[in-house]
């Protein structure tokens, strides 16, 4: 009797040295990192490994939705479930543990109580016993909870129930680290990329740059498989990667308007943590917009006062050219052949501005001209166009508006009723023409100012050459490099 007794409590002995090594064992693991998955990982697969169980579930507690939420297995891969199972305290087997602060036995057919709860991705109806703990810090605040399952009956005894308590207070420690440390390391994840974004906005003076570098950042920042930015006006600015299952946009917003959109997709759900990181990379990306708009605006106006201050200079030399004119001019005259040059010079910048592009339409030009001095100085007179598409840069088809609307108007002054206008690019060189079959140019007209600024247009700003024949009328043919 005495032997049995010393033998029962040399088996206790062992038995609760083996619990206590397996509790330091255990702890000792679950403090071995900062890192909240590898700790949970750990917190499994050691208790199931110290309590000789199947299986063994992590649920961690997210205050802000309420819920537990499943974050590591022993004896199940969750890797393998397309959905993490979710439940409040109070909901299952496991809910109940945590919202009571108390374990929950169960030695048979747990899937059975009128507690349990199933999850269709996670097999736990093929557990027969389930021992289910909150995981609680000293000062009371639930951090989650973790069960046991076997496959076979189980009756857990009050020092396993005891001992796994124990390890969930110590993991209650240590996932609270460690969740602090996940968050310190999703703030210096953020910061690195707005740091990468305010870099990109403050070194890069244009625009499409700062957008390319914020969409890029997005992506990484967000692991997403695509992002974009939209414009107020509808336009995708730069889109980036591909579209997927989920969608988190964020307005730009700048002085309480909103000036565009924020878009990025991945497969899985965005969290409130992505839509808080995703919101300030929005905020940066509404001052980089407004900074490129901004420069660009700047760049505008000072290529619009360069051209203004180009054309007027145009303008007063024409004028001091007719002002020099040797021969004997009607001022009447002469002021409307000055109106009519500095109305080429407006049709060009019109064309520009309506087309928001550097080149200019030869053809859509020439007819706005051509309408003009029709009504202008025509006389009823018949003028017939054939004209090819044909673009020039700005200066260019300004020397070539003053050129057209010089040798149209000689044609319609002086030459017959019927006039014929030729716009075509062959071999590299356009060629414009302008022809009459009236009785052809007197030498008065081709050596007047007229031709001498057409000359001098298109010799030094077309380098082109210009031929007058009076065969049959007057043809006066502009050859030059496209």
């Amino acid at each position: 009797m005495v032997t049995q007794g010393r033998a029962y409590a040399l088996l206790r002995m062992e038995e609760r040295d083996r619990h206590l090594k397996l509790l330091t064992d255990t702890i000792e693991a679950v403090n071995s990192t900062l890192d909240l998955e590898e700790v949970l990982a750990r917190v499994a697969s050691s208790v199931a490994e110290a309590l000789e169980s199947d299986a063994c579930f992590v649920y961690l507690y997210d205050e802000r939705a309420d819920e537990l939420v499943l974050r590591a297995t022993h004896g199940t891969p969750i890797d393998s479930m397309s959905r993490r199972p979710r439940m409040r305290p109070g909901e299952g087997i496991t809910g109940s543990a945590a919202a009571a602060r108390a374990p929950v036995a169960l030695e048979s057919q747990a899937h059975l109580d009128p507690r349990f709860k199933h999850f269709p991705n996670l097999p736990e109806d093929e557990y027969e016993s389930i021992l289910a703990v909150p995981i609680v810090t000293r000062d009371g605040t639930l951090e989650g909870a973790l069960n046991l399952r076997t496959r076979r009956p189980r009756q857990f005894s009050d020092d396993e129930v005891d001992l796994l308590l124990a390890i969930a207070a110590q993991c209650a420690q240590s996932i609270e680290h460690a969740k602090l440390y996940s968050e310190a390391q999703r703030r210096v994840h953020e910061l690195e990329a707005l740091a990468r974004i305010s870099e990109a906005v403050s070194e890069s003076l244009y625009l499409e740059e700062s957008l390319e570098a914020i969409v890029k950042t997005t992506m990484d920042a967000l692991g997403a498989t695509g992002a974009a930015l939209v414009l107020d006006d509808g336009r995708i600015a730069w889109p980036e990667g591909v579209a997927s299952t989920h969608a988190l946009r964020q307005p730009l917003r700048w002085r309480g308007r909103q000036i565009g959109e924020l878009v990025a997709d991945r497969e899985s759900p965005f969290s409130d943590v992505d839509r808080e990181l995703l919101a300030s990379i929005a905020t940066h990306a509404a001052v980089a917009l407004e900074h490129g708009r901004a420069v660009l605006r700047g760049v505008l106006a000072q290529e619009i006062h360069h051209r203004v201050k180009n054309n007027l200079q145009t303008v007063a030399s024409l004028l001091r050219l007719q002002a020099r004119a040797s021969e004997d001019v009607d001022p009447r005259e002469a002021l409307e052949h000055s109106v009519n040059r500095i109305l080429a010079i407006a049709a060009v910048h019109e064309l520009l501005t309506e087309r928001r592009d550097e080149d200019v339409d030869l053809a859509d030009l020439i007819e706005r001209l051509r309408a003009m001095l029709v009504q202008g100085v025509g006389g009823g007179k018949d003028v017939l166009s054939s004209l090819e598409p044909v673009s020039l840069p700005g200066a260019r088809a300004t020397a070539l508006a003053l050129v057209f609307a010089e040798l149209l108007q000689n044609a319609l002054e002086h030459g017959g009723d019927h006039v014929r206008v030729e716009l075509a690019c062959s071999n590299g060189d356009v060629t414009l023409a302008i022809a009459d079959d009236g009785s052809g140019v007197d030498d008065s007209v081709a050596m007047g100012t007229g031709l001498s600024i057409v000359r001098a247009l298109v010799r030094d700003e077309l380098r082109g050459t210009l031929e007058l024949s009076r065969e049959g009328g007057t043809r006066a043919e502009v050859v030059f490099p496209a």
